[in-house]
């Protein structure tokens, strides 16, 4: 069975916004899309009108309102929805699990506020093992072309570039990696490989780490030749992508802030292991979903 972007909607407008991003990532890729309603009615011990079959017909109005808007502007997709008797996070990250990605909305006031993930989307980001993408309402409008017409379903947003940040070894980054070229490939777009490094401290100095360094001309040149060999199998995979090098001295989250001003999309990727106090997203990608004036994908990784 072939994959299928997954959209979870609600009937906000952020949600609508993100489906709309979805769709138009479907139909670049020729994958279907599944939207999803998710809500459980639980009893309250409070005087609450509580008509299930009144709640069932709203949930399916709100489905059916959202399923109709994105069938209107993509008329070409393969697109399905549904209502799941479950609760937001657990019915999105079920749903995923079959999905080539997750999309969410979020809702957002510009480069300066960033992203208001809210708790259901940290959640789902943070313990997520597929790509999730974060949409804004306002990344609508800043990358659906010159007009800023939010979700039309044109091409607005075709070519430009993706920024991807890439650390440790070529394994490490390997899923960001490919995510990222697959949907620079899908856009036409050019991707900006970032690799941030810093002077070893005092405690992190050791003559193995230093002697690679050496060996490779110092340690400019060694994060160069790390960039280079882990984007090696993927140029080759996708060798119609156009791909900038960048190499830069400072913290990863910074380094990537500072290169996805003009970007269509940041990649960043998460380690999904569980901690002591369960998962977490991580400062890179904490900080992208924060600060970041794009959209942003956030890939698990081991």
């Amino acid at each position: 069975m072939s994959r299928e972007i997954v959209a979870g909607v609600d009937g906000s407008p952020e949600s609508l916004v993100a489906a709309d991003w979805a769709a138009r990532e479907a139909v670049r890729r020729g994958l279907g899309l599944r939207l999803v309603y998710a809500w459980r009615s639980e009893p309250l011990n409070v005087p609450l009108d509580q008509d299930r079959a009144r709640q069932d017909r709203m949930a399916e109005e709100v489905l059916r309102a959202a399923e109709s808007t994105v069938a209107g502007r993509h008329p070409g997709l393969a697109l399905t929805a549904e209502v799941l008797p479950d609760t937001p996070v657990a019915a999105l990250l079920s749903t995923a699990e079959r999905a080539e990605m997750l999309v969410i909305g979020s809702r957002g006031h510009g480069r300066v506020v960033g992203f208001l993930l809210g708790s259901h989307g940290q959640q789902i980001i943070a313990a997520a093992t597929r790509p999730v993408v974060a949409v804004r309402t306002r990344d609508a409008a800043e990358t659906d072309g010159p007009e800023g017409r939010e979700g039309d379903g044109d091409a607005g947003d075709e070519g430009g570039e993706i920024v991807v940040g890439q650390e440790g070894g070529p394994e490490d980054s390997a899923p960001a990696l490919g995510f990222a070229f697959a949907a620079a490939a899908a856009r036409g777009a050019t991707l900006r490989a970032v690799r941030a490094w810093s002077v070893p401290s005092l405690y992190a100095y050791s003559p193995a780490s230093m002697a690679l360094a050496d060996e490779a001309g110092g340690l400019v040149p060694y994060e160069e030749k790390a960039l280079r060999e882990a984007l090696a199998p993927w140029r080759e995979r996708f060798p119609e992508v156009r791909v900038t090098e960048q190499v830069e001295i400072g913290s990863a989250g910074q380094v990537l802030l500072s290169s996805s001003g003009a970007a269509r999309l940041l990649v960043v990727g998460r380690r999904a292991r569980r901690g002591a106090l369960g998962s977490r997203i991580g400062s890179v990608a904490h900080a992208a979903l924060h600060l970041a004036p794009c959209p942003v994908a956030v890939v698990p990784h081991e």
